[in-house]
């Protein structure tokens, strides 16, 4: 990810989610964490996901990913957590992750990839009716 994705990743961002990160987030997010961008095999410079995260001595933190409501069911979501993982230093142990009891479609693809529920955050998440739990997840890396 670099600074001229930003425009493309805010857009997406705005359209998969009812709460947004903002520019600013992602600005910081470059300048402090690890930012991975999913891109078209082809030279149109189409951004079709991304994902953040941030690592402490052996942990990791997905602090957000995401795929083009546009291009989800086709794969890349898995593709881009395949990424992710892969390009973690060694010497990450656990890698954590929130996400919306609500959210079925991504809860199953941390599954399939090694994650397991370990607790819940009451009340995490804004919704437009108030709040929404979030599960906790890991995955220990071997």
């Amino acid at each position: 990810m670099s600074a001229a994705d930003l425009l493309q990743i805010v857009a997406i961002e705005r359209q998969a989610t009812l709460f947004p990160w903002s520019g600013k987030q992602f600005e910081q997010s470059l300048e402090q964490h690890r930012c991975l961008v999913l891109a078209a095999d082809n030279d149109t410079n189409l951004i079709l996901g991304y994902a953040i995260v941030s690592t402490l001595l052996d942990q990791a933190e997905v602090l957000n990913i995401c795929i083009n409501p546009e291009y989800q069911g086709r794969g890349f979501g898995s593709q881009l957590l395949t990424g992710l993982l892969k390009q973690l230093p060694d010497a990450i142990e656990v890698v954590y992750l929130e996400v919306r009891v609500s959210n079925f479609r991504a809860i199953h693809l941390y599954q399939n990839h090694g994650f397991i529920e370990v607790g819940q955050r009451r009340d995490y998440y804004p919704t437009e009716f108030g709040r929404e739990d979030a599960i906790l997840m890991n995955l220990v890396r071997e």
